[in-house]
């Protein structure tokens, strides 16, 4: 019986050791829980099978196939797999993909290289850091290993109305997905990989959305002039500034107090409120009027929320709005002054994102290393894509003002597994982006589009008063490349981008120039203001005449004709009873 049970014991061995040699070299899914086999991608499409835990299948493609359903019951998306002879499809999420290893042949040929591959990183990153590590030796830069395989994470990010950006580039839109939500629309995943791709953003200015969100001692003298540079163009900033009030204090208390950078505070509420007075409601205290969709009127007056918290997709598009789904929020959690409302919402996001692992901007939108994995994919603070490299753009733009960019900033920058899967990216991922100074290849229209903006004719629209020379060079060299966009300001303004403001930018084909429109905005000052106003009314009494551009600029209302209701539009915004509309 002993001989038996050894010869048994043998043949195990032997058969084990044949099936890993059988997959060593190729390509193969390990199923982690039973599952079907469909004849297609997805649950509409026949059962070929049913497969245990523990069963292995070669892989066809290592490129997942979107779920062509698109109602949940696979958001990871499909392998293809050899499945008895035919072509089979398994939904990602129950299978573990052992995909052919990345050619690591690089070698290391310096000692950052070498020190980056010590860190973590994939040879595709040495490169970019190294160029940082050269200009500001202080930064440490650690690999944050997901654990996750690319194509997956690109797949779980690309559900309709999950993922949106400002874009009219039609090689980015979800066409499959009519959501909307204001001017974002639901995106592919040829815009979710270019995002999500942190090889993108290993620039000067957009690594700050690696940057470590907790309170940074060695900052903390710095972190009250950091706020007021942040905040201090802002209308919220303004409003309260012109009733005595500095929120830079509350700003810095609220982050020392709960372990958040002040920086990442001014930040994400420069992003969520805005310039300009849009969101007024939200941060003045002031809100006792009708909510049209219950047709009740509600009084808010004494709320705050500066931080935008509880304005979701689904609350806003479902009817209430903006003013109730924030001051809900901020009446529930007893923001009744400007300081609780700022250091409550310090507690906020450090209790709901940092302390659950999404401790950088990128976490925040991207959740991929949650403490909680039932958190994985999902949980984000915003829908927008472009939201970590604004809020890094702002961050940047700080720091360079106050001198302080060779500072101790630590980055924590995401590695996936299998990262040279093939995933089709316009731009394409880690290779056409603005991390280098070469030129893009995509066209100008595109470059423009891409960047959240918008291109008619000769004319770049889109662009929100209030917006920076800086940040919209920024935002279009994160698609053109660095050095690729030259801006040129209109009249006397010294910040702000301006009608009749001019932008240049080269790609690999041409060089093009475009003047810059923003609805409203007659004088070119980058705002809309009584000055635009005054322009706006004398052209319509005939005492003097718009030409060019601004004849443009003051027909808000597009209708071909400067009249009483361009003069209304204009007089609401400046009032804060409305916006007039950029897209």
């Amino acid at each position: 019986m002993k001989k038996i049970w050894m010869f048994l014991s043998f043949l195990i061995f032997v058969f084990f050791c044949l099936t890993i040699d059988v997959y060593a070299d190729g390509e193969y899914v390990i199923f982690l829980d039973a599952n079907n086999i469909r004849s297609g991608p997805s649950t509409n499409y026949s059962r070929l099978g049913m497969e245990n835990v523990g069963s292995t299948y070669y892989l066809i493609s290592s490129q997942i196939v979107l779920d062509e359903k698109k109602d949940g019951s696979c958001d990871a998306g499909w392998y293809q797999i050899d499945y008895e002879g035919e072509k089979g499809y398994v939904c990602a999420e129950y299978v573990s993909a052992v995909l052919s290893p990345e050619e690591e042949t690089t070698e290391a040929t310096t000692a950052c290289e070498a020190e980056m591959k010590e860190a973590g990183f994939p040879a595709s990153y040495w490169d970019s850091l190294c160029s940082l590590k050269e200009a500001h030796p202080d930064w440490v830069f650690k690999a944050v290993q997901t654990g996750l395989d690319w194509s997956v994470a690109v797949n779980r990010f690309t559900s309709c109305g999950d993922s949106l950006l400002q874009t009219n580039n039609s090689e980015w839109i979800d066409t499959s997905c009519s959501y909307t939500e204001g001017g974002f629309v639901s995106v592919n995943q040829e815009a979710v990989s270019y995002y999500l791709d942190p090889r993108n953003f290993l620039t000067e200015r957009y690594i700050f959305q690696f940057e470590d969100n907790r309170y940074n001692a060695s900052l903390e003298n710095s972190y009250a002039k950091i706020a007021r540079v942040i905040v201090d163009s802002s209308a919220f900033y303004k409003y309260h500034e012109n009733l005595g009030y500095d929120i830079t204090a509350d700003i810095v208390e609220g982050g020392k107090t709960y372990n958040v950078s002040p920086t990442h505070l001014a930040s994400r509420m420069y992003q969520e409120l805005g310039p300009t007075t849009r969101l007024q409601n939200l941060y003045s205290g002031t809100f006792n009027g009708l909510i049209p969709y219950y047709n009740k009127v509600y009084d808010f007056r004494g709320y705050y929320n500066f931080y935008n918290i509880g304005v979701t997709g689904s609350c806003v598009t479902s009817g209430p709005g903006a003013t109730y789904c924030g001051l809900t929020i901020a009446k529930n959690y007893g923001w009744n002054s400007v300081n609780k409302a700022i250091v409550g919402g310090s507690q906020f996001v450090y209790t709901n994102y940092i302390e659950l692992g999404q401790y950088t901007s990128y976490l925040e939108r991207f959740n991929v290393v949650p403490t909680d994995s039932s958190k994985l994919y999902i949980h984000y603070y915003m829908a927008n894509m472009q939201a970590p490299s604004s809020e890094a753009s702002i961050a940047y733009n700080a720091y360079k003002e106050l001198d302080i960019l060779d500072s101790a900033f630590v980055f924590y920058i995401p590695v996936y597994n299998n990262m040279n899967a093939t995933i089709s990216n316009t731009p394409s991922g880690a290779v056409d982006g603005g991390s280098s100074s070469s030129p893009s290849s995509s066209a100008i229209g595109t470059i423009v589009t891409s960047a959240g903006y918008k291109i008619s004719s000769d004319y770049i629209k889109g662009i929100d008063p209030l917006t920076s020379a800086d940040t919209i060079k920024a935002n279009l060299e994160a698609i053109a490349g660095t050095g690729n966009v030259k801006v040129e300001l209109v009249g006397d303004a010294d910040k702000y981008i301006g009608t009749g403001s001019k932008i240049t930018i080269t790609n690999t084909e041409e060089t093009k120039t475009l003047t810059v429109l923003i609805y409203g905005d007659t004088s070119g000052d980058g705002m809309v203001g009584a000055l635009d106003l005054l322009q706006v009314q004398k052209n319509i009494l005939g005492a003097s005449s718009l030409t060019g551009v601004s004849k443009v600029a003051g027909d808000t209302s597009r209708d071909g004709v400067i009249g009483a209701l361009d003069l209304l539009q204009i007089q609401k915004d400046i009032l804060g009873a409305g916006n007039v509309e950029q897209s």
